[in-house]
């Protein structure tokens, strides 16, 4: 048993196991996958406070050193439910078949990269489709491909690839971009990149592989195919808090319901993150929100 249960090795939830462990409680955090969240596939951080230049993997590998020598520890190992234990404590039941217990828990579960929904997409992944340029950008060197996107991550992805690709196709379905407009002007700069706004992805071409993309202009009709080899999808996030209704109510897109105090309306039951509902979701405000749970767990088990 430990005092306070995280749930997800990202930013937040390392964050808030280095937050619980200073306060002389105990932490344990339970990841399904790999620590470090989606951060880790970000090739270059340069709006973290105080760091001027760090790479994704390197900012998450620091912070899961910071907080194992602090004492956390880190299980890996999926949690998919949370019930009411003997008295004030938490049980939580991972996909392996252990349990465990805890006085409080934190859920930062993070969020998944959404998909596009298109047939033959999860048969293409792998082959073409893509939700990682860090991770699978190297194999399209000199080859061209297309970025759906207009947030700050399809921006650094295009910008990613356009050091490798013989062309990279940008494909958004607005005119403006939500990203960073110092990343949006050095794309405009940028030879072998071309913007197609307006339009949105409506079929994937190719038979084992992918071969290009179709795609159709949002305000004429007009349908397009751009001949690519890779195409990287980057048009947001899905939270990942299915399975804990019953401490955690969610909001109509999945996330858990908690202001910036990051409690739910379950005592003992907190969430930091990008799984919860909040209007900025960034890697300063996920590491907020580790430090902002654990001192209100800490405060509820004291």
């Amino acid at each position: 048993m430990s005092d306070v249960l995280i749930i997800g090795a990202g930013p937040a939830g390392l964050s808030a196991a280095v937050y619980v462990q200073r306060a002389g409680k105990s932490a344990t955090v339970l990841e399904a996958m790999t620590f470090g969240g989606q951060i880790v596939n970000t090739p270059e951080v340069e709006n973290y406070p105080g760091i001027k230049k760090i790479s994704g993997f390197d900012f998450a590998m620091s912070l899961y050193e910071q907080a194992t020598e602090l004492g956390a520890e880190i299980v890996f190992d999926k949690a998919e439910r949370i019930e009411q234990a003997e008295g004030p404590l938490w049980r939580v039941v991972t996909a392996s078949g252990a349990s465990y217990e805890a006085k409080a828990v934190i859920l930062a579960t993070g969020a998944k990269n959404r998909k596009l929904g298109l047939e033959r997409e999860e048969e293409l992944t792998g082959r073409g489709v893509s939700y990682c340029a860090t991770c699978d950008g190297a194999f399209f060197k000199g080859k061209p491909v297309a970025v759906n996107g207009g947030g700050n991550t399809a921006l650094e992805d295009a910008m990613f690839l356009s050091n490798y690709c013989e062309k990279v196709y940008v494909i958004h379905r607005r005119e403006g971009f939500r990203g960073e407009p110092k990343t949006l002007e050095a794309l405009r700069a940028k030879e072998n990149v071309e913007f197609v706004l307006n339009a949105t992805v409506t079929r994937l071409l190719g038979e084992e592989k992918l071969s290009g993309v179709e795609v159709t202009d949002k305000n004429t009709g007009d349908v397009r195919e751009l001949s690519v080899e890779g195409l990287f999808v980057a048009i947001g996030q899905e939270p990942e808090n299915h399975g804990f209704e019953n401490v955690a109510a969610l909001d109509p897109l999945g996330y858990i319901s908690a202001g910036e105090d990051c409690l739910t309306a379950t005592p003992g039951i907190f969430t930091a993150g990008d799984c919860r509902t909040k209007a900025v979701r960034q890697l300063t405000t996920a590491a907020s929100d580790g430090a902002v749970a654990a001192l209100a767990a800490c405060s509820y088990i004291s």
